[in-house]
């Protein structure tokens, strides 16, 4: 790391704005872990950008940013998704021509190690969200980076900025490019807001802090049309929304004095309503509207079968985060999630048997 008096007035601004932002509670962070990741990057020719299966608006709003920002740096990017790319987040890839492959339609061709010479995971830095992560990894002689704002993480990357008070990872994306000297253009700023509404709950949600609506702000100056996407995210569904949510509303169990609020979706659910994950995004929050809910559930059997997967929030009383990690899954203290590898009303057993516990003691 340079000396404070190498570095430049925007740097030096940099380090004590991250400082009054994240060093109280975060001493590990500092500006030298951002410099660290921008000097790898900029090293390399070509980067292989991932993120975790399933990916929501800020995995790809993160990714897209990060791909966009290294393009104005002359760096040429290629993002790899474990799963289809979601409609109603589509337009961010599309608009700005971003190549991108889909592992489920086989690992492509193009994908081959030794064309990237670094691997650049964002929103998550857990193996288990990386589907196939080992086979990518084999024979990899590349860098491997993580940028995420999760508290869980697996020591399998040679470079990690983590910031766990970060908002969003678009959050930390931000802070990246603003550090390495890359405008924030229309489509870059598209896709850090993005990422970081999305995160929010469109800024409603505890993560939400001043400095998150001061950049927020900065990017509507950049020329982000903030109508167009809340449009394109949350007034795009398929009528399989609907379904899914009254089959999910139609399961609904309210247990332990009405504070946990249980729901499942099951193989046969997706099948009879030609619906898929994508219809399912965020149902989960809906029971928190109760009062007395403290703590949401939603347990899903996917239609092309495996583990069942579970998706917790809480309005804080209970770190779901925590108990997630006891079933090998992970997240944030009021957003996490976990897979169980068992038939859907056995999974639906375990788990609320364990909630339960963990809400009385």
């Amino acid at each position: 790391m340079r000396e404070t008096g190498d570095r430049t007035p925007a740097e030096i601004d940099f380090a004590f704005g991250l400082a009054s932002r994240y060093d109280h509670s975060m001493p590990e962070i500092s500006a030298g872990n951002y410099h660290a990741v921008l000097t790898t990057l900029s090293s390399r020719r070509r980067v292989l950008v991932v993120t975790h299966a399933r990916p929501d608006g800020d995995a790809l709003g993160t990714a897209a940013a990060m791909v966009l920002g290294m393009r104005a740096k002359g760096i040429d990017s290629s993002v790899l998704l474990f799963n289809p790319l979601a409609r109603k987040y589509a337009f961010i890839f599309e608009a700005n021509r971003i190549s991108h492959f889909d592992v489920e339609k086989g690992w492509p061709a193009a994908v081959e190690r030794g064309s990237f010479d670094a691997l650049l995971s964002v929103d998550t830095g857990t193996r288990s969200q990386l589907p196939g992560l080992d086979e990518l990894l084999a024979g990899w002689k590349g860098s491997k980076i993580v940028v995420d704002h999760h508290l869980t993480q697996e020591d399998w990357a040679d470079l990690k900025l983590v910031v766990t008070d970060a908002a969003a990872a678009a959050e930390i994306a931000a802070d990246l490019l603003r550090l390495w000297g890359v405008k924030f253009d229309p489509a870059i700023a598209t896709a850090l807001y993005l990422g970081i509404s999305t995160d929010t709950g469109w800024f409603q949600f505890s993560n939400t802090k001043p400095h998150t609506l001061r950049l927020a702000a900065e990017l509507m100056e950049a020329g982000v049309d903030v109508e167009r996407i809340y449009r394109l995210t949350y007034q795009n569904e398929r009528t399989q929304r609907l379904t899914m949510m009254a089959r999910a509303m139609g399961s609904l169990q309210l247990l332990t004095n009405h504070r946990l609020a249980v729901m499942s979706l099951s193989k046969s659910d997706f099948l009879e309503n030609a619906a898929d994950g994508g219809d399912t995004e965020n149902l989960v929050n809906i029971p928190l509207q109760v009062a007395s809910v403290e703590v949401s559930v939603l347990l899903t059997q996917m239609p092309e079968g495996g583990p069942v997967r579970v998706n917790l929030r809480s309005k804080g009383g209970l770190d779901v985060a925590a108990f997630a990690q006891k079933f090998n899954g992970g997240g944030h203290a009021r957003a996490a999630g976990l897979k169980i590898d068992a038939e859907l009303a056995d999974a639906q057993r375990t788990i609320t048997a364990a909630l339960a516990a963990a809400l009385t003691t």
